[in-house]
């Protein structure tokens, strides 16, 4: 295997675009692709991302979630494994909930279908955080079971609460 597959494998993930359209500087598209596909079914990418995480900066962790529509190709073709593709507002989208450290680096994350709230996923996900000072989350984050999950691993929940509107004002 060449750089250039690899390279081509980097760039395919950066950009986007159909694996089709990859620059020929990378090599035959298809070759790339297989090459890809064979990393994830071996989950040798998972193995790049975990000897990338060095040294993280654990004072402060942050979590958060982020839709990315799947692309129209992307679903309904009979399948075993998980896709993590779900329905949502903006129709077939997949969700990535994303721990980053205090330089906004990522350590952990993971990917369900569109429809999965921030709330549900997160106890699953501060379950394989190192053990941090601070763990940060918006408001989607808001759960007394979440705050007791972080304080029990000895770090200080930072999410705000949720506003009230029932306040009878």
């Amino acid at each position: 295997m060449s750089s250039k597959t690899v390279e081509g494998i980097f760039y395919r993930l950066r950009v986007g675009c159909p694996w089709r359209d990859l620059p020929t500087a990378f090599g035959n598209w298809n070759a790339v692709y297989k090459r890809f596909n064979d990393w994830s079914r071996k989950e040798k990418l998972m193995g790049i991302f975990n000897a990338l995480v060095v040294d993280p900066d654990l004072e402060w962790e942050f979590i958060d979630g982020s839709i990315v529509k799947a692309h129209q190709h992307n679903s309904g073709a009979a399948c075993e494994q998980e896709t993590a593709i779900g329905k949502s507002v903006a129709g077939n989208t997949s969700k990535i909930h994303m721990a980053v450290d205090a330089c906004g680096l990522p350590i952990h994350f993971s990917v369900t279908g569109g429809e999965v709230h921030d709330c549900k996923e997160a106890p699953k996900l501060v379950a394989e955080l190192p053990k941090g000072d601070y763990i940060v989350a918006d408001r989607g984050y808001d759960s007394e079971a979440l705050r007791l999950q972080i304080k029990d691993k000895g770090a200080v929940p930072v999410i705000p609460r949720k506003k009230e509107f029932n306040s009878g004002k």
